[in-house]
């Protein structure tokens, strides 16, 4: 399965495919909004409002599977995000992001993307990784990476004049 044949469900409950988003820089993010790192949506908004016009698109995937962090409802987590934080980019319905229940996005970000010594993992909210126009696993960052220090890599990742 290729990254752009992933079926998504937007956290309206509306469906879309990863090749929505294919001629884009992506970065994924499995969030949650009672997390120390919840924070980081005025980052993840900040690099969206500097990049989207340039090609790049952040996806929100809320995740409940660390701490319980995430506890509320697709609507709950959509007034949080949008009151809280005024995200505007996409976020999708709640998803795993290991075990047996993995959504097939992380499941294959994962694969693409180990992370410390080769372990697929995911350790922790925040977790973010970035895919190229082409739909290439590009790079996984920590829970602990800021927003702001992924511009470079951004701006590396964003696509070329037509």
């Amino acid at each position: 399965m290729s990254l752009y044949d992933i079926d998504l469900k937007t956290i309206t409950a509306e469906p879309r495919r990863m090749k929505d988003y294919e001629g884009k820089a992506v970065l994924v993010v499995n969030v949650a909004s009672k997390c120390g790192f919840t924070p980081q949506y005025k980052g993840l908004e900040a690099l969206y409002q500097q990049y989207k016009d340039r090609g790049l698109v952040i996806l929100g995937f809320p995740c409940d599977q660390f701490g319980h962090q995430e506890p509320g409802n697709e609507a709950e987590i959509a007034q949080f995000c949008s009151l809280t934080y005024d995200v505007t980019f996409p976020m999708f319905s709640r998803v795993e992001v290991n075990g047996d229940g993995a959504h097939p996005l992380f499941k294959l970000l994962k694969k693409e993307a180990p992370g410390l010594l080769g372990t697929e993992g995911i350790k922790w909210n925040f977790t973010k990784f970035l895919v190229s126009p082409k739909g290439e696993v590009l790079k996984r960052f920590g829970p602990r990476d800021e927003p702001a220090s992924l511009a470079g890599d951004i701006e590396k990742a964003l696509p070329g004049p037509g």
